[in-house]
């Protein structure tokens, strides 16, 4: 399938000018927000189980306390382990093995509410049930200063999904979801996987948010740097 990409520059300079609403009920600030590496080139990770979202949980809070923080962010583009755990992102091939994160995690409590950076409206929302998978996820489009895109919101809660319809407009900074826990947010420590998507493709309440180094090119271009948004 071949895509028509705006230029990256121009949608980049957009998301940098954009006044976005924190995905929280609190401000952004350097307090509230800690960074966090979950990449295979993190030693303290050597000590940790990483398939267990047990173990790895008791490692983030561990670190949020650490840093006095609320929330700990990170992950755009960074090569993981954790998803060794599953045959959903496992290939022979490891040039086709899906181990690149192409989003940010927000690592928080679950039900936390979550709010909508921008103004815009429900595009899809699916229950994506694979091991590993984003377990509830919601899309929202945005239409703004002439360009269209998506922003996507994975491992939320069951009730986030069941009382919503494609098409509502949703307002900036109105709650859009409660986070899930790991027995429905495809077992991992609750957080919030936010990405940014130039096209959605055919795609309905579902978008790879890993990917493989053969298609990292392509992804790097259709999914930019969500912190260019958030301003973490």
């Amino acid at each position: 399938m071949e895509i028509f990409f705006m230029p990256i520059s121009n949608f980049e300079n957009l998301l940098k000018s954009l006044q976005a609403e924190s995905l929280f009920d609190f401000i952004i600030t350097a307090n509230n927000f800690t960074p966090l590496d979950l990449s295979i080139h993190n030693d303290e990770l050597k000590t940790v189980n990483i398939s267990s979202s047990n173990d790895l949980e008791q490692f983030i809070w561990k670190h949020i306390t650490a840093h006095n923080a609320k929330v700990a962010y990170g992950g755009y583009l960074e090569l993981r382990g954790i998803y060794q755990r599953s045959i959903y992102f496992n290939q022979q091939n490891t040039e086709l093995e899906r181990n690149i994160h192409l989003g940010l995690d927000l690592w928080i409590e679950a039900e936390t509410p979550i709010f909508a950076p921008l103004e815009g409206s429900i595009h899809s929302f699916k229950n994506n049930t694979n091991y590993g998978d984003y377990g509830p996820a919601l899309i929202l489009k945005h239409d703004i200063s002439n360009f269209t895109f998506y922003t996507l919101y994975g491992h939320l809660s069951l009730d986030s999904i069941t009382q919503i319809k494609v098409g509502a407009e949703v307002k900036q900074g109105e709650q859009i979801a409660t986070l899930g826990t790991a027995e429905v947010n495809g077992d991992y420590p609750p957080h919030l996987h936010f990405q940014i998507l130039k096209d959605i493709q055919d795609y309905e309440g579902d978008y790879p948010g890993v990917c493989n180094k053969a298609d990292l090119e392509f992804y790097q271009l259709n999914c930019p740097d969500p912190n260019l948004l958030l301003k973490l």
